[in-house]
């Protein structure tokens, strides 16, 4: 009798989370949130702690024929950092393990750990251990982050209520966008290896593909003002996906409008050059690692003037509908992206 198979791509990255997540359950009692958010959550006593983990994948995740091993270095920690950052947490404590191929020198894995110091360094956490192992191919990291909050500040994805508007820090869809410019100077470079890299001008959106950074910044800012958000995740995999777990997981809804989408101008003019709509980078193109989160309407005068964070819509009491509110005052469904195998 022949076994059934059911292909990934026919759940797609979230429906394969929520597939693994439904056979696990916690049973520990300092086990008080597992998978389905940025980071799980364990009780310390009088803190909690928070503990996430990430992979990056050569040839997935990044290409080292134009990232920089001391850049890599660097995004990995960042992006982890941002976890705890979207918990509202502080950072403390990493571990990172590298699987290595033999093409790779020591100089080389020496240039990858200089990108850690320095994030290592920008982020306060200290590199506490992690492991070394060989690869058939490519290059791998996993870094995981642990970090602490108070239990009374501690941000989820499900607290967002009908009412509470929603906010998002810096500029969106540069990453993705950055991403794109690489690609294609990639592939002319490929055609006349003489050809000299179109990339001046561009270094913002370079710069944020390459080098991102979490928004540690934003937290501490928002908690000086007396704020505390009622949700927050962080913008991985775009704000249209991101946006979507925090309604699918707060039962409610929420309205993006068009005009209120933080894009920086360099942005723009790589969009129109690559014949992209900035728009549709900016709600789906990913890897920003900004902070996206909700608050109550009391809160709105009390971070208004922060230049870090835009006011892009409000939450509903319509669960799971999210809608784009257009220029031209249409409202059209945001639907999730996410990887396909």
């Amino acid at each position: 009798m022949s076994q059934t198979r059911t292909e990934i791509s026919s759940l797609g990255e979230f429906g394969l989370i929520q597939r693994i997540n439904k056979g696990y359950k916690t049973t520990r009692p300092d086990s008080i949130t597992g998978i389905g958010d940025d980071a799980a959550v364990i009780d310390l006593g009088d803190e909690f702690g928070l503990l996430t983990t990430d992979m990056l994948l050569e040839g997935v995740h990044f290409d080292l024929s134009f990232f920089p091993l001391k850049h890599l270095g660097y995004k990995a920690i960042a992006i982890n950092v941002s976890d705890i950052a979207a918990m509202n947490g502080r950072p403390q404590q990493v571990t990172v393990g590298i699987a290595l191929s033999n093409r790779f020198s020591v100089e080389a894995v020496d240039e990858f750990y200089e990108g850690v110091k320095l994030a290592c360094k920008d982020f306060n956490v200290d590199l506490v251990g992690g492991d070394t192992t060989s690869s058939r191919s490519g290059l791998i990291v996993s870094v995981s982050v642990f970090g602490k909050v108070a239990k009374d500040k501690i941000t989820y994805r499900h607290g967002a209520k009908a009412g509470d508007l929603l906010c998002v820090t810096g500029d969106l869809g540069g990453a993705y966008l950055g991403l794109q410019l690489l690609e294609r100077e990639k592939q002319v470079y490929l055609a006349n290896p003489n050809m000299q890299p179109e990339l001046e001008g561009k270094d913002y959106v370079i710069q944020r593909q390459l080098r991102p950074e979490a928004r540690m910044d934003v937290v501490y800012e928002i908690e000086e003002a007396g704020v505390l958000p009622t949700a927050m995740i962080d913008l991985s995999d775009g704000l249209a996906s991101d946006l979507l777990h925090i309604c699918s997981q707060s039962g409610v809804g929420a309205v993006v409008f068009e005009d209120k989408l933080p894009i920086d101008d360099q942005s723009f003019l790589a969009a129109t050059e690559l014949k992209l709509s900035p728009i549709t980078a900016a709600l789906n193109g990913g890897e920003d690692y900004e902070l996206l989160f909700t608050v109550p309407q009391t809160a709105y005068d009390l971070i208004k003037n922060n230049p870090k964070i835009s006011f892009v819509g409000y939450i509903t009491d319509t669960p799971n509908e999210v809608l784009l509110h257009t220029n031209g005052d249409n409202r059209i469904p945001i639907t999730a992206q996410g990887w396909q195998q």
